[in-house]
């Protein structure tokens, strides 16, 4: 019996350093050797050196400098997965793409094919009228509560500039709560219909949007002003803009560029979302650097071609780009973009 018991502890010993150190020892000098950067994360780095993500996984990037990444269910977390749940017709998905292309449509066909749909937005949207009747903008919070609070709560400035609004009217705020008795200490995402109506009615063809003021030392800060133009107007009205211009031809766009992935491992987007994003990220970094937009179009292309890659090689698949790659590459041609 003992013979039996003392073999069974040399064999779990040396199933313990075979299993639990050699094994993995041979894995990690494998893989530090002949696979580091894999090994390693895939971790790239910054013009000064410091890590600021992995090639394998997806982060947002918000700047209109850089090429935007595929839309995520999972909000760029590399450790979840799952859907967004968001039918068709639910405003919440229509409202994300809306965003997405508001900006960057382009018409199909006619006398302006080609073109953005972008100024067109803009006009429609300063005529401040929406199926014949006024304040275009009490209409969309008044139809899109949750859209209007996802406003108020989706940056700190628009927090603030609503805590504001609410200090300046409180006969508006009172009446609020006599008509809501069960929220008797209202939040600014609470106030957001309110707040949107009387904005709409004081500043009619008007939109609160960042803006960027110098300051007395020379630099410049970020403040909530009333705007007749940019691309909160484009993005947040292009589907209302839509739906009154519906026989209007535009043109498709990739499925990536607004089918959200369901993983935070998703870093590539196709050639063709890149190039749809082309003219946007050339045309705001030749306002940045007042350099001639074909010119930097042209250096941006050349970027695009090499970093661009296929499947085995290009045998199968569609052409991508990985995104943290290319607005590396971006930044390190052209510095960083304007704070």
């Amino acid at each position: 019996m003992g013979k039996y018991f003392t073999k069974s502890l040399w064999l779990l010993g040396f199933a313990v350093v075979i299993c639990c150190g050699v094994y993995p020892a041979v894995l990690w000098v494998i893989g530090q050797v002949f696979f580091n950067e894999q090994a390693n994360g895939s971790l790239l780095t910054g013009p000064d050196g410091k890590v600021v993500g992995s090639k394998l996984i997806a982060q947002p990037f918000t700047k209109d400098e850089y090429f935007q990444p595929r839309p995520s269910a999972v909000s760029y977390d590399a450790s979840a997965s799952g859907p967004s749940n968001l039918s068709a017709s639910n405003y919440l998905l229509r409202d994300r793409v809306a965003k997405i292309l508001g900006p960057i449509a382009k018409y199909a066909d006619g006398p302006k094919a080609g073109q953005p749909v972008a100024p067109d937005v803009e006009a429609w949207f300063q005529k401040d009228m929406y199926q014949g009747a006024p304040h275009l903008v009490a209409q969309w919070a008044d139809a899109h509560n949750a859209v209007a609070q996802a406003w108020v709560s989706g940056d700190p400035l628009h927090g603030g500039y609503v805590d504001a609004w609410m200090k300046e009217h409180p006969n508006e705020v009172a009446q609020w709560i006599k008509d809501n008795p069960g929220t008797p200490e209202p939040k600014n995402t609470d106030l957001a219909v309110v707040f949107f109506e009387d904005f709409s009615k004081k500043n009619p063809g008007m939109f609160p949007s960042a803006v960027d003021e110098p300051t007395a030392d020379g630099k410049t800060q970020s403040v909530i002003k009333p705007v007749k133009e940019g691309a909160d107007i484009q993005s947040t009205f292009f589907d209302m803009w839509r739906t009154e211009h519906p026989d209007v031809a535009l043109q498709q766009v990739p499925a990536d560029m607004v089918m959200a992935s369901g993983s935070g491992l998703d870093p590539h987007i196709s050639l063709a979302n890149a190039t749809f994003q082309l003219e946007r990220v050339a045309g705001k970094w030749a306002d940045d650097l007042h350099r001639d937009p074909a010119d930097v179009r042209k250096e941006i292309q050349q970027i695009l071609d090499q970093n661009v890659s296929a499947p085995w090689g290009g045998l199968i698949g569609e052409k991508y780009v990985n995104v943290l790659e290319l607005n590396l590459e971006l930044r390190k041609r052209f510095g960083a973009p304007p704070a």
